[in-house]
Order: C-alpha cells, then sequence, then structure tokens
C-alpha cells in the first residue's frame, strides 16, 4: 500500500493495488474509491482532506497488523 499526501491539492489518495484504474465513484463528498477492471477496491481518495482531519495527524502515518 501507497499513501500519498498532497499538501498543494489538500488531498489524501491510499493505493492499494498496482493494478490500472478501470472505474471510479465518488461515495460520498470529496471521497473518491477507484476499481480494477475486475470490480475490485485499488485506491482510495479523500479531498479537503485538512477540514476532515487534524493537520497534526497527516505529518506521520502509523501502520498497524494483525
Amino acid at each position: 500500500m501507497k499513501v500519498t499526501i498532497d499538501k498543494e491539492a489538500d488531498a489524501v489518495y491510499m493505493r492499494l493495488s498496482n493494478a490500472p484504474i478501470k472505474d471510479s465513484e465518488e461515495i460520498k463528498p470529496g471521497v473518491i474509491l477507484d476499481y480494477d477492471d475486475e470490480n475490485n477496491l485499488i485506491g482510495i481518495e479523500i479531498l479537503t482532506i485538512s477540514k476532515r482531519v487534524p493537520s497534526a495527524a497527516l505529518t506521520s502515518v502509523q501502520l498497524e497488523t494483525a
């Protein structure tokens, strides 16, 4: 998984797979899901992230596995 924070665009993108994007769906205003040709979720984009998450939370990413 790759997480990209674009401060200029005020967006976060989480790429779950390297598969090509076939389709996208905005499930809520500013929350976009990307799908591959088999309808698997491969990416999540969140726009206007600074209004949704405290700025301190965007300075680091914590990864937990179970």
